[in-house]
């Protein structure tokens, strides 16, 4: 053995005894793809126990493991590392998921790998090197990213800092702006501009270019299609495959935007009714009945003003006639949510009673429950049904004269839609006075009850009056309605003339 090659074995065996012991796999191979030896950890890394299981050379290698890119492509013979440093090729960074020949769907194991050659004192090659770490859990975090990335619904996309080019974009992404994979990936933040119209957009540019965190704000994405989006950004660094890069993620604005657009036009089209509509409408809130609009028809018809109004509760305004059946409206409100048709009384600033038809429901304003009054001015119709009952009645004194139809058409001309509202019971009239009702509702005249109940006429006359004060009606025919309403004295006959 000349010294030139002893000197040559001998450094070799003080590199191999230097390197036996790293965490790092070293392999030594000869110009000839011949494989000579290999630390633990390089043979740990490939699932063997001695270096002739990793072949002899290149070429038994090749038959006993299969690597493959990253993207999922085979190496081809000369690709492999073990071809590549025996062309006297120094490389660095070169992932490999690398399996058991026959095996392939096995890919526990990946490897990060570059390459040495040491040359001698001529500079002719001497030692070939291939130095692997093992990127397993590496590439298994990796591998768990990528899916969450892909499967994440909320829209991303990410970009590498040192070009600005997108290198991964999500399906939530491509569902919510209509753009393909292709026309995002390589293309940059200038061409696939994520902070369109973004309100801080100056800031937003500003940490782009120092990798740093970009805060959430509202931008305009363009649509390859025409058109925006409103949307939330936000930018958050990150180290992909050992490049800074950012992540820029989305919150879809666009079905919110349409529901504001849709409840501001709903909001100006009640707005615009609501004013414009020529019947008085007022609105107050369900817990305290405290004015917050009223129409300008409203308005004029009592004779208030808007400051005088708003703000104030329906018990301070008193303009519902009669407190009592006031009470008795929210109450029904409360109850059952709305009121329909109801004969009512309103009192106007000038003191005149308003005959109405008045309506009612729920509705919510900005978040609180709110009522919503209609007031139909029946007034004039009013005094005309009065009018023709009293002409009827100051010719024919006697309900006796009557039939049971014309009786109940005229109290009911009288009363419109008065039942809708609590009245007085039954049982609020005395025994006599149950008994002058029940005389009234046979038809009987004021002397004909007197001699049936053997009474004095002016005591009958009390008597009818006390009923009509209680049941709150005003003539026999409004008696004998309420009754019959209530289904009182059905087997009793009423006299016809």
């Amino acid at each position: 053995m000349t010294d030139a090659v002893l000197a040559r074995e001998t450094n070799r065996r003080q590199l191999q005894h230097i390197i036996s012991g790293l965490s790092d796999g070293v392999i030594l191979v000869e110009v000839d793809q011949t494989i000579i030896w290999a630390n633990e950890a390089a043979l740990l890394m490939h699932g063997v126990n001695e270096v002739s299981e990793l072949g002899a050379d290149g070429g038994a290698y090749r038959e006993r493991f299969s690597l493959r890119y990253r993207n999922n492509h085979p190496l081809d013979p000369d690709q492999y590392p073990i071809s590549r440093v025996a062309a006297g090729e120094e490389f660095s960074d070169v992932l490999v998921e690398v399996s058991r020949v026959g095996d392939e769907e096995d890919r526990s194991r990946v490897h990060r790998v570059r390459s040495m050659v040491l040359s001698d004192s001529s500079g002719e090659p001497e030692s070939l090197v291939l130095i692997m770490a093992d990127a397993t859990e590496w590439a298994s975090a990796e591998q768990r990213f990528e899916k969450t990335f892909n499967a994440n619904p909320a829209p991303a996309v990410i970009c590498r800092l040192s070009d600005l080019r997108f290198i991964k974009v999500n399906q939530g992404f491509l569902e919510m702006t209509g753009h393909s994979r292709e026309n995002v990936i390589g293309r940059s933040v200038y061409e696939v501009d994520v902070l369109e119209n973004a309100e801080r957009k100056d800031l937003a540019i500003e940490r782009l270019n120092a990798g740093a965190t970009i805060p959430q704000m509202q931008a305009e994405l363009k649509m390859p299609e025409g058109g925006t989006k409103l949307v939330i950004v936000a930018g958050q660094p990150l180290d992909m495959n050992e490049e800074d890069c950012m992540l820029f993620s989305f919150i879809d604005l666009e079905a919110r935007r349409k529901a504001e657009t849709a409840l501001r036009q709903s909001e100006e089209r009640f707005a615009k009714t609501f004013k414009l509509t020529p019947v008085p409408i007022m609105v107050c809130t369900a817990d305290r009945q405290q004015i917050v609009d009223a129409n300008e028809a409203f308005l004029s018809t009592l004779g208030f003003t808007t400051l005088e109004m708003i703000g104030k509760t329906v018990a301070e305004m008193d303009f519902l006639d009669k407190g009592k059946d006031a009470v008795q409206l929210f109450d029904i409100l409360e109850k059952s949510g709305h009121i329909e048709g109801v004969d009512f009384k309103v009192r106007k600033k000038s003191g005149e009673i308003m005959h109405c038809v008045l309506a009612a429901d729920t509705v919510t304003i900005q978040d609180a429950a709110c009522y919503l009054f209609v007031f139909m001015d029946i007034t004039e119709r009013k005094r005309s049904e009065l009018e023709l009952v009293e002409a009827i009645e100051t010719v024919m004194k006697d309900a006796s004269w009557f039939s049971q139809t014309l009786i109940e058409k005229l109290a009911n001309a009288k009363r419109v839609n008065g039942q809708n509202l609590p009245t007085a019971s039954f049982t609020d009239l005395t025994a006599r006075e149950r008994d002058v009702l029940g005389l009234i509702c046979e038809g009987l005249a004021d002397k004909e009850i007197a001699s049936r109940l053997n009474l004095a006429l002016n005591t009958i006359r009390n008597h009818v009056a006390t009923v009509y004060s209680k049941l709150d009606v005003h003539s026999r025919a409004e008696a004998i309605v309420w009754a019959r309403e209530r289904h009182l004295f059905a087997s009793q006959g009423t006299k016809k003339r």
